[in-house]
């Protein structure tokens, strides 16, 4: 089991990490790729670091990963020029490129199971409403939070920014987004609290 594991996340780290260099060759605007790429430049070093002090669920790990190539193609293209946003734009007739709306989904679906994760685990709550509940506070706090750092970068570096906000013309991007993250919180729980908390049995109690 643990060599699975071990396998597993070997795997995950490399995908990430050849998805970072290869987007990082010839991006859409190097500015711009910097700063979407910037939470995965500060999640791999503090996983690696605490991997055996404290080993993430393989479910958790997993979904890190996945978000982090989110970030990573909206990075290289800038989330309204992503390629397969265009398509699914064309397919559902929308008036935007959705991906931007799929990174600010992830932004409140992995999160929230990462949260779920350490508040089990170093928390006096329990499974139940108010662990559902402080979940998704946390997420809008971290969307939030987001759109904060968005502002700042917009105020430093005034139209350079545009890539980086990505609001293709919406005046209520930030409420979208922070309404995204908000249904991604809540999706993540009911579709797979019931996966993590079989997960979280199996290491915390291996034997069992």
């Amino acid at each position: 089991m643990i060599a699975t594991k071990n396998r597993q996340l070997t795997f995950l780290l490399a995908v990430v990490i050849g998805g970072l260099i290869i987007s990082g060759i010839g991006p859409f605007d190097h500015l711009t790729w910097l700063l979407e790429v910037t939470p995965v430049l500060i999640a791999i070093p503090l996983l690696l670091l605490t991997a055996k002090r404290f080993p993430l669920t393989l479910l958790v790990y997993w979904l890190i990963a996945v978000h982090a190539l989110i970030l990573i193609v909206g990075g290289h293209y800038t989330y309204a020029e992503v390629p397969i946003g265009f398509w699914v734009q064309d397919w559902l007739e929308l008036s935007r490129n959705p991906y931007d709306r799929l990174g600010h989904l992830a932004q409140g679906f992995v999160p929230a199971m990462v949260a779920r994760e350490i508040l089990l685990r170093r928390s006096p709550l329990v499974v139940g409403k108010w662990l559902f509940f402080i979940v998704v506070c946390i997420c809008l706090a971290i969307s939030a939070f987001y759109e904060f750092i968005e502002w700042w970068v917009a105020v430093a570096e005034g139209g350079a920014a545009d890539a980086f906000l990505g609001t293709q013309g919406d005046i209520w991007d930030t409420q979208w987004d922070m309404f995204t993250a908000f249904c991604g919180a809540i999706v993540a729980q009911l579709l797979l609290s019931q996966w993590h908390d079989r997960a979280l049995s199996r290491l915390l109690k291996p034997n069992q």
